[in-house]
């Protein structure tokens, strides 16, 4: 059974955008890096990988509580790699994550059947290293459809 989402992103100026995730949450700012905003908000490239590394660790807090093991303080740093592709677009070309237990392994017996299996419950991480297909429309502020 699956879930549906939406967010909504409005121009404040420039490269600067809200997302309004609905009522229960907080707005969101959010700006490029300069040379082409003025970085006063996390970028699109860090809200993925944030989205990314917040999945992993999610879905490894699900897989030590389905094998009964207990690690709590578990905390995550990650990176990524921005390159040009053959076309001379920008694009993510990876994202490293590196989790840390807040318990030493010797106290979990069954972390490597945790171990094993945790990543296939990331929804966002396994989406993404599948390719998410996108579809864009575009309309101008009458309505109407331009692409």
């Amino acid at each position: 059974m699956g879930s549906d989402g939406s967010i909504t992103i409005r121009q404040i100026d420039g490269y600067r955008f809200e997302i309004d995730f609905g009522e229960a949450f907080p707005n969101l700012a959010v700006d490029e890096a300069p040379p082409y905003g003025s970085g006063e908000g996390p970028f699109p490239e860090q809200i993925l990988v944030a989205g990314v590394t917040n999945c992993l660790c999610a879905s490894l807090v699900f897989a030590l509580g389905k094998f009964k093991q207990d690690a709590p303080g578990l905390a995550a740093r990650s990176s990524f790699r921005v390159e040009r592709n053959a076309e001379g677009r920008l694009r993510i070309s990876g994202i490293e994550v590196g989790i840390a237990l807040g318990a030493p392994a010797a106290t979990m017996p069954r972390l490597d059947q945790v171990l094993d299996q945790f990543e296939r419950f990331c929804t966002v991480s396994e989406s993404v290293k599948a390719g998410i297909p996108v579809t864009v429309a575009v309309r101008d502020a009458d309505g109407t459809l331009l692409k």
